[in-house]
């Protein structure tokens, strides 16, 4: 019997273990769920016969390293900080493992020692990154294959609420880690843009957005994401001069965000003494100038803020709860786990209804024997189940349980360290999510 080991059983992974259970009583395998949370392990395995919960805190090292000698495939769930850890563990005890989260550096430095073992280290396998770059590969393949180059790559992905959920002022819902949400885009961004390095810092980040139309849904608002530059190289786009990777949001979410930003409270570095004795008003109030003239909390935010003090953008930091006289409480030590609790706490996804996934590429190609361009756009909507599996759960987590199972058949003939842009895997991955009804609806116009 083999064994399958999860790690984690967050909001993101409900989709996966469910798939890995179904699919163990076909090729009789084990299920382990391991998460520091037990009961959440337990709720997610559902008393399936093939499956484990096991209570799992990963800095055990013990156990750890028991769990990953006794698994024959290792998927890691856990938080970006501990990819590098979990795979140096699977590498010294040869196993392959499969991580939804961006490839750290240091992880894609594994890349000799795993061919050496013979196993596969395969990283940013899940919606964004993870199908998003399966499906482009997959779009850039076609276009060589026809003769083409391409000159304009712009790639957009979005976790959102379905469009007639109408439950907060934000038009957002947590339906995944708080801390992702809170600390996007910390680096900043970097792109190509006709030819050009642009790059734009975190503190305007979220005031760089531009609007973008997509089937279906409508008007969004896009900001770019992380380094884009680096998959001109990824992606061998050697004559691309423009290069965009985004992030979608419904209009008006961007401009609440560059505020909060502004105020400087999504910071995880900083421990602050005392904070979960604080109340929120006076979280709040370590952001502005010392006050000395007795003025309001809220004029004074909004003052620093260059806002309306009875603008839309200050009734949104009302809602949010900012200036309440609640105590904070739990076992908080950061300000951005101040904004993680505040999120979670007032954009949960309401009952019955359904989140929706997008992801949107917009190429544009000259195909020089034919002395053509063309634009290519690419789209996948995607919408959850209500009070059910998520969208975001299902996205994520398929392209991890496909690779996964497909490791365990010795289906996917591929060793080192990588991430989905290797034909071996993108195609066969991207031909079972096909099945599973994620797949992508294309347009392809002639550009004069």
């Amino acid at each position: 019997m083999k064994n399958v080991l999860i790690l984690g059983a967050g909001q993101s992974s409900p989709y996966l273990i469910s798939y890995m259970l179904n699919e163990s009583e076909k090729y009789d395998w084990k299920v382990n769920v391991a998460d520091y949370n037990y009961d959440a392990a337990i709720e997610k395995i559902a008393n399936h016969s093939n499956g484990t919960a096991v209570q799992f805190d990963v800095n055990d090292e013990t156990l750890r390293n028991k769990l990953i000698e006794e698994a024959d495939v290792v998927v890691n769930l856990l938080a970006p900080p501990f990819q590098f850890l979990i795979a140096s563990d699977c590498l010294k005890h040869g196993k392959s493992v499969i991580s939804a989260s961006y490839e750290n550096k240091k992880v894609a430095a594994l890349n000799n020692e795993a061919k050496e073992k013979g196993i596969l280290i395969l990283n940013e396998m899940g919606l964004d990154p993870g199908i998003d770059h399966m499906s482009a590969m997959s779009l850039i393949q076609k276009i060589h294959d026809e003769g083409g180059f391409v000159t304009s790559f712009i790639s957009y992905g979005s976790a959102v609420p379905a469009p007639e959920v109408k439950s907060n002022p934000l038009n957002y819902c947590i339906t995944w880690n708080a801390r992702n949400v809170v600390m996007a885009g910390e680096m900043g961004a970097i792109y190509l843009e006709e030819d050009k390095i642009k790059m734009i810092p975190y503190s305007q980040l979220f005031s760089s957005t531009n609007e973008v139309e997509v089937d279906g849904v409508g008007k969004m608002e896009a900001y770019p994401n992380r380094d884009s530059v680096v998959y001109q190289d990824i992606f061998q786009l050697e004559k691309v001069k423009t290069m965009i990777r985004g992030t979608l949001r419904f209009p008006g979410y961007s401009e609440l965000w560059s505020q909060i930003v502004k105020l400087g409270i999504p910071n995880e570095g900083l421990e602050i003494p005392k904070l979960s004795q604080m109340t929120y008003s006076q979280f709040t109030e370590m952001f502005v100038p010392l006050n000395t003239n007795g003025i309001k909390l809220e004029e004074r935010v909004a003052n620093f803020l260059k806002i309306s003090p009875t603008g839309v953008i200050m009734d949104k930091l009302k809602w949010l709860g900012l200036f309440d006289n609640k105590i904070i409480g739990g076992n908080i030590k950061t300000s951005a786990g101040v904004m993680q609790k505040i999120l979670s706490d007032k954009l949960p996804l309401p009952k019955g209804e359904r989140d929706m996934v997008i992801l949107m590429h917009e190429l544009e190609a000259e195909f020089p024997k034919e002395n053509k361009k063309r634009k290519y756009i690419s789209t996948l909507v995607d919408y959850g189940e209500p009070n059910g599996i998520t969208s975001i759960a299902k996205t994520v987590g398929a392209p991890a349980a496909i690779a996964a199972k497909l490791i365990l058949l010795n289906e996917l003939p591929v060793t080192g360290t990588h991430i989905p842009t290797h034909p071996i895997i993108y195609t066969r991955v991207l031909k079972e999510l096909e099945a599973l009804k994620l797949k992508f609806d294309e347009k392809v116009e002639e550009i004069i």
